[in-house]
């Protein structure tokens, strides 16, 4: 339906905007083009994971501290897959990216939620502590949050710390967001936090940061010790992450202005809050990433169908924006709610912005 109607993409994270570095494309090629097309060292081309250090907030050593791998998405699977056995428990936030919980259950782990509330979501320090016993072994965060927006303060951190100190848990945070951060905010990573820098994992990408989410390259950084064993499952699934586009962007990574980027997706964001609020949304100013979680209740009467109203938007707009029940624990929890990627081209929101002007969903 959406290909008939033409339809503009506002559902998926991949990068409509920063666009990708010329340098970086140039590099790629000339590194094909010379003969880095064969298999390289598993745990990642080493000026890489040299960039990768100086960029971390941390001193890092790029020989035992950092893996490169197959996006964010094979980081997290090495990360649970060396961690945890089966029955372990895994404390997440509700709503989070919905693979997390995939990722867990494949590698037998077994999902403790810790529900976050709106409309800032922020958790219950009660229960974030009760959701913890003998079993946890791994506590997983999203900072920036996909579908939230939220970025985790030092004291949301020091009270983790606090939980995984006393049951000895590892923390594995995603932070492929944390390029882009709004209203002048900084971002505590999990690697500077007492409690949590001993016992951390941080997982990174290169996909939304530098817009080259196809060539999927992400990163683990962890001590020496977890490191090894997440490598040992690395060498028994991909062996390694493409080279040729690893030595590009440990080339040229440092020509991407990230500062800029991150300016102009706040713009973005504003944008897109105005758009979907004049609607008649309800959206709390997400702090980083790239996505709004938005409440449709004020916009259909309080009717809570996620999909029929994405379904609806669809077809009378062209525009697609994606249900977020399935970010939810409990898919009920989130049926009012949609979310929408901000991270496009401004000549695209203008466009969305036109499209929209004057929706009203039936009933209404």
């Amino acid at each position: 339906m959406a290909r008939e109607r033409r339809g503009i993409d506002m559902a998926l994270g991949t990068p409509g905007y920063p666009e990708t570095a010329v340098d970086i494309i140039e590099a790629a090629n000339d590194a094909i083009r010379t003969g880095k097309n064969q298999y390289v060292f598993p745990p990642g081309d080493l000026r890489l994971r040299e960039h990768i250090a100086t960029t971390l907030p941390v001193p890092t050593d790029p020989e035992t501290e950092l893996t490169v791998t197959v996006g964010a998405t094979e980081a997290l699977f090495l990360a649970l897959h060396a961690l945890i056995d089966p029955g372990d428990e895994v404390v997440l936030l509700d709503p989070g990216y919905e693979q997390f919980k995939s990722a867990i259950t494949f590698a037998g782990g077994v999902p403790r939620y810790v529900p976050l509330y709106a409309p800032d979501w922020r958790f219950d320090p009660a229960e974030l502590a009760s959701a913890f016993n003998s079993r946890t072994r791994v506590v997983l965060l999203n900072s920036p949050g996909n579908p939230t927006g939220r970025v985790l303060t030092r004291q949301e951190l020091d009270l983790i710390a606090e939980s995984a100190e006393r049951w000895d848990a590892t923390v594995i945070c995603d932070e492929v967001y944390s390029g882009f951060l709004f209203d002048g905010r900084g971002q505590t990573s999990i690697a500077e936090v007492p409690g949590l820098a001993e016992r951390s994992v941080l997982v990174g990408s290169f996909s939304k940061s530098h817009a080259i989410s196809g060539w999927r390259l992400g990163f683990l950084r962890a001590d020496a010790t977890r490191t090894t064993a997440m490598r040992r499952v690395q060498e028994l699934t991909t062996n390694g992450a493409p080279g040729p586009l690893q030595a590009a962007v440990g080339l040229a990574a440092g020509s991407a202005d990230l500062r800029t980027a991150s300016e102009e997706m706040g713009r973005r964001r504003d944008f897109a809050l105005e758009i979907f609020t004049g609607m008649g949304m309800k959206i709390s100013p997400p702090e980083g990433g790239c996505f709004l979680l938005a409440d449709i209740g004020p916009l259909t009467g309080g009717r809570a169908d996620g999909r029929a109203f994405t379904l609806e938007l669809l077809d009378a707009t062209g525009v697609v924006v994606v249900p977020a029940a399935p970010s939810f624990a409990d898919p009920d929890r989130g049926a009012q709610y949609v979310r929408i990627a901000f991270n496009r081209p401004f000549e695209l929101l203008h466009e969305v912005e036109r499209r929209v002007r004057g929706f009203r969903p039936s009933g209404q």
